[in-house]
């Protein structure tokens, strides 16, 4: 016979350390869902540590996290000097000179259920010359400077997220979690008094106040005060494999008309990226300190720059990589805290939200089962590599030899995992599609294309595709986008 299952202490007390944009999304996603006479949540933050960043990109799941939280689209872009983001260009990846698009949304449309890309290929070798981004709606509006208005839903598989200034959203969502009645206090923590099961009790302030709490949050930034700190997670450590850990940023007058996506153009030492926002511009490089020093890498930066700067550059030094494990005892690490992959597919955000969704799903008791703990590890170390491999492709498939940086990155060995993506791509455009990916088909078949890799060959079902309908479909839709392009306005004066 079955005992009735029943649980344990329940989370009276959470305390999040860490204010900035990864403190205060998680105290803004957890007051959403926590009902506060059930949970008191209580975020700790210190005044004299400021918000890393001049310009955050996101990428579209952001939109979602926005209606989730019930937050107004409109309104937060205002209070956020925010624009819209249709994907990324990248210059000079492939080699100088060269120049290709990343766009959200669909790319072409799926014929007699045979996937598009497949069927573009086929029609490329029986003569129609198309490029691959004439079948992108993002990347065509890109290319004029044009945007749909969300408003009407007219973006015939067109999708968007947002540029938007680092300070402002954190201080956006920082709002919303206090009207929510999460508890802010001032402070920097300084020790942690433990549990005899290893569990943290509470927290000590260097105001000498000791905060108590059932589950703590630690967004602490790089110096992962909780999770390191405390309780002694390690780190793995990617730097063998990703080249860069260091970055400069600046922000400059806003230039109109601004650019509807993010900009990554890559420098003899690393990449260099450009953010419109509303009213000023966010540019920064991302360099590798073995082949830069901070002054020479701080030189290409400003020889890049397209307007007024009106800030400091701001130096910051990473390592690649992530947590051992994310949740230890009753510890869970958020943002910097947890890892770091540089920004080159604007995911910062979207990890630390991916971070407490998984949370909230196996959200524990006072006792934090195992368990739980075990698959939340699982899944976000599965996202962390996604995402690795994802941005070491943009390396990995450079030709670019013309400095040492880029030798280096020739040089280095793959993760087995991006090795055997490459190679069933090469073989056949075939993708290996994993349960809950956050890089779709659109987004590895637009690098493969922008770098030039090509399959040796289309997959043969494709044939039975009679070739006057495949030629007439990829053509209508070429129209279509053309139309959709036409119809729609100058980025500039889009109202959401």
């Amino acid at each position: 016979m079955q005992a009735n299952p029943v649980n344990s202490k329940p989370i009276r007390r959470l305390v999040i350390v860490g204010g900035g944009t990864a403190g205060w999304l998680t105290a803004a996603m957890l007051s959403a869902h926590l009902p506060r006479d059930a949970c008191r949540i209580t975020l700790i933050e210190s005044a004299e540590l400021g918000v890393i960043g001049v310009g955050e990109s996101t990428i579209p799941p952001f939109l979602g996290l926005l209606r989730k939280l019930g937050i107004n689209e409109k309104a937060f872009i205002e209070q956020t000097d925010g624009c819209y983001k249709l994907g990324i260009r990248f210059r000079h990846w492939g080699a100088s000179n060269h120049e290709y698009f990343h766009p959200f949304g669909a790319l072409g449309q799926s014929l007699d259920q045979h996937d598009f890309y497949q069927c573009w290929l086929r029609a490329n070798q029986l003569g129609d010359s198309s490029a691959l981004m004439a079948h992108s709606p993002c990347a065509a509006l890109a290319e004029a400077g044009r945007f749909y208005s969300p408003a009407t839903g007219g973006g015939i598989g067109a999708s968007y997220a947002l540029h938007m200034d680092a300070t402002m959203s954190a201080q956006y969502f920082r709002r919303y979690a206090c009207e929510r009645g999460v508890e802010r206090i001032e402070g920097k923590v300084v020790s942690a008094s433990r549990q005899d099961n290893g569990h943290i009790k509470a927290v000590q302030l260097d105001n000498g106040i000791a905060v108590s709490g059932d589950f703590f949050i630690d967004c602490t930034g790089f110096a992962a005060r909780l999770i390191e700190g405390e309780l002694g997670v390690g780190y793995r450590d990617w730097s063998a494999i990703l080249p860069c850990d260091r970055s400069v940023s600046v922000k400059t007058e806003a230039v109109r008309p601004y650019k509807p996506f993010t900009e990554a153009s890559a420098s003899k030492m690393g990449w260099l990226w450009r953010i419109p926002l509303k009213n000023s511009t966010g540019f920064g490089h991302v360099y590798s300190s073995r082949h830069s020093s901070d002054a020479d890498a701080k030189s290409v930066l400003f020889r890049h720059l397209d307007a007024k700067r009106i800030t400091d550059p701001q130096f910051i030094v990473f390592k690649p990589g992530h947590r051992r494990v994310f949740w230890q005892h009753n510890c869970l690490s958020v943002g910097l805290a947890a890892g770091f992959i540089e920004p080159l597919e604007s995911t910062s955000i979207h990890l630390i939200a991916r971070g407490i969704e998984y949370f909230l799903r196996y959200f524990p008791t006072a006792d934090c089962d195992p368990v739980l703990s075990s698959e939340y590890n699982r899944r976000m170390q599965a996202d962390f590599e996604e995402i690795r491999d994802f941005v070491l492709l943009h390396y990995c498939t450079s030709q670019r030899r013309d400095s040492p940086f880029w030798r280096d990155c020739a040089s280095k060995a793959l993760p087995e995992s991006l090795a055997q993506r490459i190679a069933l791509f090469k073989a056949q455009g075939v993708l290996r599609a994993g349960v809950d990916d956050l890089f779709r088909a659109t987004s590895w078949y637009s690098i493969f294309e922008g770098m030039g890799i090509r399959p040796r060959q289309y997959h043969p079902r494709v044939d039975d595709i009679a070739e006057p309908r495949l030629l007439d479909a990829l053509s209508t839709h070429r129209h279509a986008i053309r139309a959709l392009v036409a119809s729609a306005t100058a980025v500039d004066d889009v109202s959401v």
